[in-house]
Order: structure tokens, then C-alpha cells, then sequence
């Protein structure tokens, strides 16, 4: 059984829990270790038991920076009764660093995985401090046997120009993961709200941006109740002013606080007709390069997904003609886009959603084992095949969730 030590920059992070699902369920022995941010709570997953390094602070790079530091020089005292893994994943780049010294701690021969899923802006930087953290990234990564991301537009716009990272790229989109399809609830039908009831956006996952959270509010109000606005996630309270505060001031907009992922996605995508899948918080960077989560967690429960036009995600959506995509980030636009929306519009666009085959939205089991069975070669000594660019293009294509 593959022993994987899994380090993780937020052990409250919903995609740590899934990650840590898909690992497990694919076969894997996981051990799970990282940092609390902030207050969040620690829960077992998967039968795993999470390892506290510290506590760091969302928004406060240097915090973070000096907690990874502590975690470093206490590393024995944390990990050093654990068995020796075959494979260390590290999670965001302040986990390079933490899995570098766990490989000297257990005897300098256990290979890196890097798994990086965003790509903060101070990494995009042209000053001193972006070739400074780029540097740091190129040299802490130098070793590692391969490149977890979750979108083809990482690697053509930073990993290959700019990172410095030269292992291999493995693609592992942000799809639902559904590890056995029978213990959870399936998806409710798409319906179209009945008459005099609104049509309601749902925005889940991370809400983190200010820009979408207005323009939102602005458009349900000039629609006066045709539209409803549902939010579910983890708000990154340093990002907003008030959020609560906010939310609990406009009349057709609500927040109906965390859920589970995957258990509870079919009751708060049932509650919805439409997925808010733009985010403009690193406008032009990485929230133009992304694929989000609620993109394939909506389209699982055939939801409308509306994108920005010009991401990743609207050409993603145009390669398989589904979803709605909006020319401008303001209200006139939106309301332009869905201010006309029909049941009959709606039905049909929900239809060619349910004609996509179930794998581009959905991780299962035989994928977990995929997965697992393919990080095991990485402890080999045979060499890893650098994909060509020309494959990056056919990922967009790609279904199966695996390059």
C-alpha cells in the first residue's frame, strides 16, 4: 500500500478533505499534516487524523512565512514517529519548503510531489519580491517528480513561462468527487422556478471577492426579486469589509453558511437554477486561468453555469456548447444576459448539460485508484515523460480528468 504524507497549508480547506478522500479511497495510507488557519475547526478525515504544525492567518503572507519557518525547525518533534512515507505531496509553495525538510528528516530519498491549484499574485509579480518568490518556488521544487494542477491555462501562463518548475504536469480537475455514487443523494431534476417564484444564482465554494459580491447585489436589486442570490461556502472574511453585514442588508440576496463536499453539493445545487462560476479576485490572473469547483459541481446537477467571457471557463464551456457567458462585469450586462431568461431557455440549456458524459463533471472511485496507481510510478527511478504543449491544447478536450 502506498504510504503518501500529504501537507496541507489549510487542514480546514474542503479540497484538502477531498484530496485526502480521493487518496484514501484510490488505496493510499495517508498521513495528513499542516497548518489551522486561524480558528477553523479539525475533523478527522477519511478515517485520518490530522497533524497540527501551527496556526497561520489568511492575508498575512509573512505570518505564514514565519509559521513555516517554526514548523521546520519542529519537525522532528511532529513527524518523526511516523513510518517513512514512499511519497510526500505538498500542498501551495509554503509546503514545498516543510516538504523539504521532511525528506531530510526521514533520509533524503522520499521524492516531492507539488500540488498547486491557484496562483497567488504576489507569485506574478515583476519586482524583486515576485523573482524572489518565483526563485524560491524554482529552487524548492527543483527535485520534485511531478505537478499537480487543475487547470491547462496554469501551466501555459505560469508554470511553463514563467515558474521555473520543470516536473512533469499532471492535470486533476476540480471535479465532484463521488467515491461511491450510491451513498449519496442523486441529483434533483432541473426545474424552472414555477410562476411568481424567482430564479435563484447560487454562489458556493470559496467566496472570496468583493467585485462579484457587489455586482450580484446590484443585479438582484435592479431585477426586484426575479433574481435571488444564495451564497454557501466559506466567506475569507479579510477580503470584505462586512460581509455579514452586507448580505444581511439586501433584500434578495442570503447567506446559508458552510457545507460538506460532496455529501450536501445535491441539496444546495437543488435549492439553485443558475452557478455563479466568475471570480474576480485576482482579475486577469489567476481568476481568468482557473477552473472552479462550482463549474463541474453545478453542471453535475445540470445548473446553469454563467462565466466571464475571455477566462478559461467560458472557453471551457464554448468547447462543449453549454453554459452562459457574460461580455461585461457589470450589471447592465448581466441583466442583458439573464433579465429575458424563459423555462424554455432554461430547459434546454439544462438538456445539453445532461448530454456531456457524467466523467467531465464526476472523480470516482476507479479514478482515485488511477490516481494512486499513477503517483506510485513516481517513486520509481524510471523517468516521467514531459507533456508537449500541443497535449496542453487537447486537455480542454480531455474527460477524463487524468493527462
Amino acid at each position: 500500500m502506498l504510504q503518501i504524507l500529504y501537507l496541507a497549508q489549510d487542514l480546514a480547506d474542503p479540497a484538502v478533505r477531498r484530496r485526502t478522500l480521493t487518496l484514501v479511497a484510490g488505496g493510499a495510507n495517508v498521513t495528513l499534516a499542516g497548518f489551522r488557519r486561524g480558528g477553523s475547526p479539525l475533523a478527522t478525515v477519511g478515517g485520518v487524523e490530522p497533524i497540527e504544525l501551527g496556526t497561520t492567518a489568511d492575508g498575512r503572507f509573512a505570518q505564514r512565512i514565519g509559521a513555516v519557518a517554526t514548523a521546520c525547525l519542529s519537525l522532528k518533534s511532529r513527524l518523526g514517529g511516523l513510518r517513512k512515507p514512499d511519497l510526500i505531496i505538498a500542498r501551495n509553495l509554503e509546503m514545498l519548503a516543510v516538504a523539504k525538510r521532511a525528506v531530510a528528516l526521514f533520509g533524503g530519498d522520499v521524492p516531492i510531489v507539488y500540488e498547486c491549484l491557484d496562483i497567488h499574485r504576489l507569485m506574478l509579480r515583476g519586482d524583486m519580491v515576485g523573482r524572489a518568490l518565483r526563485a524560491a518556488e524554482a529552487r524548492l521544487g527543483r527535485d520534485a517528480r511531478s505537478l499537480i494542477t487543475s487547470s491547462p491555462a496554469f501551466i501555459e501562463h505560469y508554470f511553463r513561462p514563467l515558474s521555473g518548475i520543470e516536473a512533469p504536469p499532471m492535470l486533476l480537475e476540480n471535479k465532484v468527487l463521488e467515491i461511491d455514487g450510491s451513498t449519496l443523494p442523486a441529483p434533483a431534476p432541473a426545474r424552472y422556478p414555477p410562476p411568481g417564484a424567482p430564479w435563484r444564482i447560487g454562489w458556493f465554494g470559496a467566496l472570496r471577492c468583493r467585485k462579484s459580491l457587489h455586482l450580484l447585489a446590484e443585479f438582484s436589486r435592479r431585477m426586484e426579486g426575479r433574481f435571488e442570490v444564495v451564497l454557501r461556502g466559506r466567506p475569507a472574511y479579510s477580503e470584505f469589509r462586512d460581509f455579514d453585514g452586507f448580505v444581511q442588508n439586501e433584500p434578495f440576496m442570503r447567506f446559508g453558511g458552510a457545507y460538506r463536499n460532496p455529501e450536501d453539493l445535491a441539496e444546495i445545487y437543488g435549492d439553485v437554477h443558475l452557478t455563479w462560476a466568475i471570480d474576480f479576485f485576482e482579475e486577469g490572473q489567476n481568476s481568468a486561468w482557473l477552473l472552479p469547483n462550482r463549474l463541474y459541481e453545478g453542471c453535475r446537477h445540470a445548473r446553469i453555469p454563467i462565466a466571464m467571457k475571455g477566462t478559461e471557463t467560458a472557453r471551457f464551456l464554448a468547447v462543449r456548447g453549454i453554459g452562459l457567458v457574460l461580455a461585461d462585469a457589470n450589471a447592465d450586462s448581466l441583466v442583458a444576459l439573464l433579465g429575458s431568461l424563459r423555462p424554455d431557455d432554461f430547459a434546454e440549456a439544462a438538456d445539453r448539460i445532461g448530454r456531456c458524459h457524467p466523467a467531465t463533471w464526476v472523480f470516482d472511485r476507479s479514478d482515485c485508484e488511477t490516481l494512486v496507481r499513477r503517483l506510485a510510478t513516481l517513486t520509481h527511478d524510471a523517468p516521467q515523460t514531459i507533456i508537449p504543449a500541443a497535449a496542453l491544447a487537447e486537455a480542454r478536450h480531455n474527460e477524463s480528468g487524468l493527462l
